[in-house]
């Protein structure tokens, strides 16, 4: 699965319930780079000529949170050379748009919601924010909501998770198969010096999206579980489980660790250092 420091986390993060995860041991078979897709854009008119509204390719809330539009469309989820939960490799289609957001929630976002700052890492606002459960992390969603008076705010499912983070490409990461390239687009265990660094610094993937690869962990909304035989249309998972699903991988990983596919899981009500989160706001 993914490597973790416990060394580290025994120094600034007292109090781990579980033990470190398994070092992820495969990796990816390079096949030929495809050409990242860009998102199918809206149409402005209906098939009788008519004027529609076209969705905003981006927005920004009342606490300066950007969000990418992320259009409908099919994908591939799962890796055929991956770990075994990450199989098998299965037909997904989402069927609506949604917005994502651009970069990571960051500690001055919490900040201004919550009115504190659990992370670990500290000294520059725009440190992704990370500690947080996936529990505290509906708290978060919650008020946002009520602050925001009828928009709509929630963790990305798996699904729109990896849809979003392939960004149409198939391969082992939003750029190919090339781990070399990793540095470029992800703070991982080579690169980061064992902490968390500001979010939107390294390249963003084809659709926008910055640190899906690295950094951290990101909580989604799913309980862990194993992935259907057969094709699924906006899945979310099981109806109930133990841990919940985390996406991306972190500071403290490999690379292979950090591949479009790979999964984690931790309880509810987990906080680590490594452990942050995006949010996904409801088209209206």
């Amino acid at each position: 699965m993914c490597v973790l420091l416990p060394v580290l986390y025994m120094a600034i993060l007292p109090g781990s319930r579980e033990p470190a995860p398994v070092p992820h041991t495969s990796s990816p078979t390079p096949p030929n780079v495809p050409t990242p897709a860009t998102p199918p854009q809206a149409s402005s008119t209906t098939s009788q000529g008519v004027r529609e509204s076209v969705l905003e390719p981006r927005v920004t809330n009342s606490i300066g949170m950007e969000f990418e539009l992320i259009q409908p469309g099919e994908f591939q989820m799962g890796a055929p050379d991956g770990d075994k939960d990450e199989q098998p490799v299965h037909t997904v289609r989402i069927s609506k748009p949604f917005y994502l957001g651009k970069y990571e929630v960051t500690q001055a976002q919490w900040q201004a919601v919550m009115g504190n700052n659990p992370s670990a890492f500290t000294g520059d606002p725009t440190r992704p924010v990370e500690n947080v459960s996936w529990e505290d992390v509906q708290e978060f969603i919650r008020r946002l909501n009520t602050k925001e008076g009828g928009t709509t705010y929630r963790l990305p499912t798996e699904a729109e998770w990896e849809y979003a983070a392939r960004a149409g490409t198939t391969t082992a990461y939003s750029f190919g198969n090339d781990k070399s390239q990793l540095s470029q687009y992800a703070w991982y265990a080579d690169t980061s010096g064992s902490q968390t660094h500001p979010v939107g610094k390294l390249k963003p993937n084809a659709w926008g999206l910055y640190d899906m690869h690295g950094n951290v962990w990101e909580w989604v909304q799913d309980w862990y579980g194993p992935y259907p035989a057969g094709a699924a249309v906006d899945p979310a998972g099981p109806s109930s489980g133990s841990h919940r699903v985390l996406r991306g991988g972190g500071w403290d990983n490999d690379a292979g660790t950090c591949r479009s596919a790979s999964r984690y899981r931790w309880p509810p009500g987990s906080r680590y250092g490594h452990l942050g989160f995006r949010l996904l706001r409801l088209v209206p």
